[in-house]
């Protein structure tokens, strides 16, 4: 039980510094996409992908891409900037669409 204390210590109390806050910020916008998603599938009965999914993915993957490449984490330079590709171009789909039916 000790090992695990200090083990807890040292990763979470330690190393606590701006990177990490900010890491855990980018984390909590990451995570809202998905409550956003939840919200707002819950509310029309349906499975709906929302236009601020799409905003808070682009928020905290930029957040994310920034504290992995201070921490030089390869895994996640690479996920969370293959992410923003698809992100971007997702928000690009919506925006042309709506720019054909302003009903949208």
């Amino acid at each position: 039980m000790n090992a695990l204390l200090e083990w807890l210590h040292s990763v979470f109390v330690q190393q606590l510094d701006f990177w990490v806050i900010l890491g855990f910020f980018a984390q909590a916008l990451f995570m809202m996409r998905f409550v956003v998603q939840w919200i707002a599938s819950e509310r029309v009965g349906r499975s709906i992908v929302p236009v601020a999914f799409w905003f808070f993915s682009i928020g905290g993957s930029i957040l994310l891409l920034i504290y992995s490449i201070q921490r030089q984490d390869p895994v996640y330079i690479a996920g969370q900037g293959l992410g923003l590709v698809i992100y971007f171009r997702n928000i690009w789909l919506i925006f042309k669409e709506k720019r054909r039916d302003p009903t949208l």
